[in-house]
């Protein structure tokens, strides 16, 4: 009976995935029920609160043109996690590489070999690298950066020990139209600079017009060349601004937005697994394949600028 007793006891096992999701969803009715049962089931609109207030800038230093505000702070933040994390891994490299590096030097392969070196010929690629990898990863890191919440709001302030805080909220400064816009001015200018090196300026103005076209056709293919072009600054700004703006946008509301405006409690409650599934979404998929996007038509845009094609 003695050797019974002293015998160890079988290891107590854990819930396993499916009991934790039944008790997420249970916690998640109840949550709902309760919220009808106290405050009912319709409310009031609430007129005063402005979701779009959220991507408002306000100005916390002013220097004129210049002044510094959220956007200014993101685009810090991306700058300096963009040279902090890579100088930080490149001096960390090891000949058996851990998890972290790993996952680098994927990243390291996916914008040389499949963004840069398959649009453009070797030397051309070499060239250009440094700045299509500083792009993608500087883009990518403005994106993550915007799903951190971070103090900024100062149109909602919080007191914290008697002290007004700006209050939490998620801001992306590529959600702001006149980054994006800034980026795709710097390729337009670089991809144009290329071409008119490789080609001079009558040679690149030439190419514009494929080969056999003449007369009144070639004028008219021409401009439509000239607008193509124009137009790409639109296609890389808006493409990367509207996709970061909408994907926050729909995490506000239904993160409690949604219930805030129509002033119905249990529906900001009920909406929550929504906001967690497109904020999980957006940080897994969206804000490293609008990085790719960009970057990749970027590589496209000055590989095609010294084409014989063009």
């Amino acid at each position: 009976m003695n050797a019974a007793a002293s015998q160890p006891s079988p290891p107590r096992r854990g819930l396993t995935t499916r009991q934790k999701l039944l008790a997420a969803v249970g916690v998640w009715l109840a949550g709902t029920i309760a919220l009808i049962a106290i405050y009912g089931f319709s409310g009031t609109r609430n007129k005063e609160f402005e979701p779009q207030n959220e991507f408002k800038l306000d100005n916390w230093v002013h220097l004129g043109i210049f002044s510094i505000n959220k956007a200014v702070l993101y685009l810090f933040l991306a700058g300096a996690l963009t040279c902090v994390t890579m100088i930080w891994i490149a001096r960390r490299m090891h000949d058996r590489p851990n998890k972290v590096q790993a996952a680098v030097e994927t990243l390291f392969h996916l914008m040389r070999e499949n963004i840069t070196f398959s649009a453009m010929e070797e030397r051309m690629a070499a060239k250009w690298f440094p700045f299509i990898g500083a792009l993608f990863l500087f883009i990518m890191f403005s994106n993550l950066v915007g799903y951190i919440p971070l103090p900024t709001n100062t149109e909602h302030e919080i007191t914290v020990f008697g002290v007004q805080v700006p209050s939490f909220s998620l801001y992306a400064a590529t959600a702001n139209l006149s980054i994006p816009l800034v980026l795709a001015i710097v390729v337009f200018v670089a991809y144009t600079y290329e071409g008119v090196r490789a080609k001079g300026p009558i040679g690149y103005l030439k190419g514009l017009i494929p080969a056999g076209v003449k007369g009144g056709m070639a004028v008219f293919i021409f401009f439509l060349e000239v607008l193509s072009n124009l137009m790409r600054l639109l296609s890389l700004s808006i493409r990367l601004f509207a996709n970061i703006l909408a994907g926050h946008l729909i995490i506000l509301f239904f993160a409690g937005a949604l219930g805030v405006i129509l002033g119905v409690a249990w529906l900001a409650w009920a909406t929550l697994p929504l906001a967690i599934v497109v904020f999980a979404f957006e940080v897994i998929l969206i804000a490293g394949l609008q990085a790719f996007i960009f970057a990749t038509l970027t590589a496209i845009y000055l590989g095609d600028a010294v084409s014989e094609g063009h």
